[in-house]
């Protein structure tokens, strides 16, 4: 098995560069810092104010009394002290400037958010409002994160009296305990949650999981059971509540930012899935391989559905594939046709994507139009347009019905693929507890409900595409959909508060405008449920004066009818967060909808983190951390535990792991430690089997037993801190040995990310030299736009870097400065591309 070792009196590197440069405790903070920040003098002596009254009253700085930095920070944001529209230097200086003197390697990492026990009702009545007005109040309450209000925390209050018996406290203080029940008892967690999702067998399973079979090391789930996920996104329940006008899919076109977003409810949308289901019977037969090489568009959703309903199998192939690629990934799967477009359109420019998929093969293709309604480029003869593919169910007597073709539980209903760094790509094929198990931690870690608004940029060729698709429709929520670019303002514009729901909020806000110094919610219900609060005022013409701005609002926006999405969970990957910072492209959204983020891919950035929370008044970000492969992540953020930038708080729900030492023998599971991640085999939604490749030899052959369970692999490496949180330290092959100590890449790159502000990413490879010899260290840089720092200064500045926050023993040998890093179709970093251009040059150098 792979291996990594680290030193025994590692230094734990300090979490910021910022923190570094700033220094001072928060009580030290004054006017001239402020200026320093990005303020006015007026606006910095106004700040310096609100900040002293803030911690003034927390306790915090009393003369001679040190305060808790995670307490302090608790309080300014809960007092929301920090605006989204504040330059973020201000934001880094008070972050930095409270955690200042914050012990990482006997404190774990700096907190950024906190759970809260407290529950203040919002229930109110404000007589025959328009329905929206009434769901934009109760999203406001409810985005105040009382954990009894999460949709984990529910099922904790009423089943864990009865699973933990008097050991269960609450959502926050029973979480760990709840926790290891689920994986020591998946039998009983999963009954809850099925219930949770609208999750509905057609022939109801013989029991949650047989675990009798030997050779199937994950068990036996559902046996028995036929069922059809399809079916299960787009029927009506009551719990969930889905009904037929509740809205599935909010999307716009690039270019279209001053139009309202379109929108399909469930009703149009199932019958839009119908009908293509039924296009599909008359063109293939069952169990076909039906490819999708496009944007993850609108009709993407309606015909990756549509597959499935119709017992035929998704193809997922990334838009950004080359012929080649494409062409593997179709002989490999054994497709029998591929839906397409003509082009992919960004901006001004037309992306030929039909063309590739001539190239790559001469299977039967349905192209659709990247633009309009017709296409715009000559077809070959086997292939069809979109509009003559749905006309061969124009004879049918109900082109909008469907009969379900239900199948087991464990039958494939999607392949997708391996981000191919070594080698061809493995084909992963998902089955329908797949979708189960990524909804369900929709439902239990990103908590979504009704009334959420999910938006993910992706594709159907990476695994958050389908992930996003099946956590949405089985838990009730919207999915959001951005036919373009995420890089700038329009996609900005597209998530952000929709006009509506901001003025109805300044109302409420404005009506209690005298309750400065306690919670919105409690504001809201000091006025609404209890006038006896409201000092002065005669509750009955302030109610009525609320409702009457109200209904002025409802007609102006019957007028107007121009909104965004509105979106309430967004998830990014790093890079993406990166480039937002860094082009300043959000300035003037408002983000401040957003419950919470979702971040995965690659390593996260404090100070990226950091600016993109406060985007939505911090509130947090999830880091998830997983494969195509569980279908899901093992590790990732949870809304009852508190979180911290760059961190995962722990393991997900019934997902079990140990930490292994370069002999292979597991961590205690209370030690601080670095190794590679081995996974409890037992495990919903992982797959038992690979289409192109060995599973046993992938995934367990060489790893080791515990506790009776023979481990599985998944190839990260992680670190757990003090505290019980974790870091992804990248995978196991991207180690390298320097000097004899081994070191992650993902680790070198955090410190010269911020050695320096010129630095956008880095990327550290090592590789050895050709007459052998310990391996050599070299950086390769993406630099800000109007910078132009030369590599041998970059060298230096790396070099101490690396030596004050890791170890210094270790050297910089070189570094290479390029545009842009090649990344695979998911956005991960392909390093071994890297190494091998480093490889050659320094063998083209030898024979010089």
């Amino acid at each position: 098995m792979r291996r990594i070792s680290h030193p025994k009196t590692w230094r734990v590197q300090t979490f910021s560069r910022e923190r570094e440069r700033m220094g001072k405790k928060i009580g030290e903070v004054g006017v001239e810092d402020l200026v320093k920040a990005g303020l006015t003098m007026e606006e910095a002596r106004e700040f310096e104010e609100i900040l002293s009254g803030v911690l003034l009253r927390g306790g915090r700085r009393r003369r001679g009394l040190d305060f808790d930095p995670r307490e302090a920070w608790r309080e300014l944001v809960a007092h929301k002290v920090l605006k989204p529209w504040h330059p973020h230097g201000l934001h880094q200086l008070v972050y930095y400037s409270v955690y200042s003197h914050w012990d990482v390697s006997s404190n774990g990492p700096p907190l950024s958010w906190f759970p809260s026990l407290y529950l203040m009702e919002c229930s109110f009545h404000l007589v025959a409002l328009p329905s929206c007005i009434m769901k934009t109040i109760e999203m406001a309450c409810l985005s105040q994160y009382q954990s009894k209000l999460t949709n984990l925390g529910k099922a904790m209050e009423i089943h864990g009296p009865r699973l933990l018996g008097s050991l269960y406290e609450d959502p926050i203080t029973s979480f760990s305990l709840f926790h290891k029940f689920s994986v020591q008892h998946p039998e009983a967690y999963w009954p809850i949650v099925l219930k949770e999702m609208s999750v509905v067998f057609h022939k109801a399973p013989k029991s949650i999981l047989e675990r009798t079979e030997k050779s199937k090391q994950g068990g036996t789930w559902f046996p028995g059971s036929l069922l059809n996920i399809a079916e299960c996104c787009l029927q009506p329940t009551s719990h969930p509540r889905k009904q037929d006008d509740s809205v599935a899919i909010v999307w716009r076109d690039e270019g279209c930012d001053d139009s309202s977003v379109n929108h399909l409810t469930l009703k149009e949308f199932r019958e839009l899935v119908m009908l293509v289901a039924n296009a599909l019977d008359a063109t293939f037969s069952k169990g076909d391989a039906i490819a999708i090489d496009m944007p993850m568009t609108v009709h993407a959703v309606i015909i990756y559905l549509a597959i499935v309903l119709a017992g035929l199998v998704v193809v997922s192939i990334a838009d950004s594939f080359a012929a080649r690629e494409i062409a593997t990934r179709l002989r490999v799967s054994n497709a029998k046709g591929i839906f397409t477009q003509d082009y992919i359109v960004r901006g001004d420019k037309k992306v030929p994507l039909y063309s590739k998929v001539v190239e790559a093969a001469p299977l039967k293709a349905i192209v659709l139009p990247g633009i309009g309604n017709n296409l715009s480029i000559q077809l070959r003869e086997q292939d069809v347009s979109w509009k003559d593919f749905l006309s061969t169910v124009d004879r049918h007597p109900r082109p909008n019905y469907y009969v379900p073709d239900y199948r087991p539980v464990d039958s494939i209903i999607n392949i997708l693929f391996s981000s191919g760094t070594t080698g061809e790509p493995k084909a992963i094929p998902w089955t329908q507890l797949s979708p189960i198990r990524c909804a369900a931690e929709g439902w239990a870690h990103i908590d979504l409900k009704d009334g959420d608004v999910y938006c993910w940029p992706t594709n159907l060729g990476w695994v958050m595409g389908p992930i996003i698709m099946f956590s949405c429709f089985l838990n009730g929520a919207t999915l959001a959909l951005y036919n373009g670019s995420p890089l700038g303002c329009s996609f900005g514009k597209f998530v952000q508060y929709q006009d509506l729901e901001k003025a109805i909020v300044y109302v409420l806000d404005e009506a209690v405008l005298y309750y400065t110094e306690v919670s919105f919610l409690y504001k809201l219900s000091a006025l609404l449920l209890n006038g006896a609060l409201c000092e002065g005022v005669d509750f009955r013409l302030r109610l009525i004066w609320v409702d009457f701005r109200l209904r002025l609002i409802w007609v102006d926006f019957q007028l107007k009818k121009i909104w965004d999405a509105g979106v309430t969970v967004l998830g990014t990957v790093p890079s993406l967060v990166k480039a937002w910072k860094s082009t300043n492209c959000l300035d003037g959204l408002d983000w401040t909808k957003i419950r919470h983020f979702c971040s995965t891919g690659e390593a996260s950035s404090v100070d990226d983190d950091l600016w993109l929370s406060s985007k939505s008044y911090y509130n947090p970000i999830l880091e998830c951390c997983g494969g195509t492969e569980l279908a899901s992540s093992y590790i990732q953020g949870s809304l009852l535990q508190p979180q911290g930038f760059g961190t995962f708080s722990g393991a997900s729900m019934t997902a079990g792991f140990v930490i292994l030492d370069e002999h292979g023998v597991p961590y205690p599971d209370d030690q601080p430690c670095v190794g590679e991640v081995g996974l409890f085999p037992l495990y919903l939604g992982a797959t038992d089997r690979l289409l192109n490749a060995d599973h046993d030899e992938v995934y367990f052959r060489g790893m080791p037993t515990y506790r009776g369970m023979h481990l599985r692999r998944h190839g990260d490496i992680i670190k757990r801190t003090v505290g019980g949180y974790y870091v992804v330290q990248g995978r196991a092959d991207d180690t390298m040995n320097l000097g004899g100590i081994k070191t992650s890449s993902v680790e070198i790159e955090r410190v010269c990310d911020r050695a320096d502000e010129s630095i956008l990413e880095s990327a550290a490879v090592s590789v050895a030299p050709v007459g052998g010899g310990p391996e050599v260290l070299v950086i390769f840089v993406v630099l800000k736009k109007g910078f132009n720092t030369q590599p041998d200064k970059l060298k230096m500045i790396f070099s101490k870097a690396i030596q004050s926050n890791l170890n210094p023993l270790f050297k910089v040998s070189l570094v290479k400065i390029v545009p842009e890093f090649p990344r695979t179709a998911s956005n991960k970093l392909l390093r071994r591309v890297l190494r091998d251009q480093v490889r050659h040059e320094v063998s083209v150098r030898s024979r010089m």
